[in-house]
């Protein structure tokens, strides 16, 4: 028996998809046959992700969103770029160590924009189309954080608690119509912003696998996986969702954590 993924005539837009695991991610829903709409706030950046998801994936149908979607405008101009998506990825998030009690309301405020709201005001915009159609996948990237609370970033861990109610609520709208909505946890994962990420708390002196080996074991003790997850193994899972495979899974919270979550339920 053969597992073949096809998302042939479907278009999926990947929010925060230049870069890490949301370029991962479009490269797995193009090579499965999407159209697929790379998403940055820059011309510049967009332009080169696509480029780059050219040459990976021969023959792909890239379509180029230079928006912000953390905010009003740049939300505006991704549904005037790309009216009708069949899935919607939202992949934006930014991340970033802080001490708890040094967290000024407008940094909190920042990442319930980005890392919940874009996400919300997204769905809110593609999912009727989804639902009147009969098909479509809704997902948001989360993280273990949403679960295990990082005591040197709460505040992300939180939007991420908070992407995972999204996920649910949005779930339990599109009941009964053929449209599903997940979100994904993403374990600690090997991306640029996590590498200097672990240089802040490790120091930049140390080689980049001593200080991966280090953080794990100091940061992330509970990671049955004892490593980085690749981009590329969290975008598997993210496809399999976005496929006719995963009809009957919605209003869940599927973990791609390396075992990092210390729950026997998912």
């Amino acid at each position: 028996m053969t597992v073949q993924i096809d998302l042939s005539g479907r278009t999926a837009l990947v929010t925060g998809s230049t870069q890490g695991i949301g370029a991962a991610i479009t490269a797995g829903l193009a090579r499965a046959g999407a159209r697929v709409a790379v998403n940055g706030r820059t011309a510049a950046g967009v332009e080169r992700a696509a480029a780059t998801l050219r040459d990976e994936v021969p023959g792909a149908d890239v379509v180029e969103v230079d928006a912000d979607v953390s905010t009003d405008a740049g939300t505006a101009r991704t549904l005037d770029l790309l009216p009708s998506v069949d899935i919607l990825v939202n992949s934006l998030g930014i991340f970033g160590p802080s001490p708890a009690l040094e967290i000024p309301d407008d940094e909190w405020r920042r990442y319930f924009e980005v890392n919940v709201l874009a996400g919300v005001r997204l769905t809110r915009a593609y999912l009727p189309g989804m639902m009147e159609r009969g098909w479509g996948r809704v997902q948001y990237v989360a993280s273990d954080s949403a679960v295990a609370i990082p005591a040197e970033m709460i505040h992300y861990g939180v939007s991420k608690t908070a992407l995972l109610g999204v996920s649910r609520g949005f779930a339990k709208a599109a009941a009964g119509t053929g449209v599903t909505v997940n979100s994904v946890l993403a374990g600690p994962t090997h991306t640029g912003g996590v590498e200097d990420f672990v240089a802040d708390l490790m120091g930049d002196s140390l080689p980049w696998e001593q200080a991966q080996r280090e953080f794990m074991r100091l940061h992330r003790p509970q990671s049955l996986l004892q490593r980085l997850i690749e981009p590329e193994e969290i975008a598997n899972m993210v496809t399999y969702l976005a496929s006719p495979l995963a009809s009957a899974t919605t209003g869940a919270a599927v973990r791609v954590d390396g075992g990092y979550v210390d729950a026997i339920l998912p």
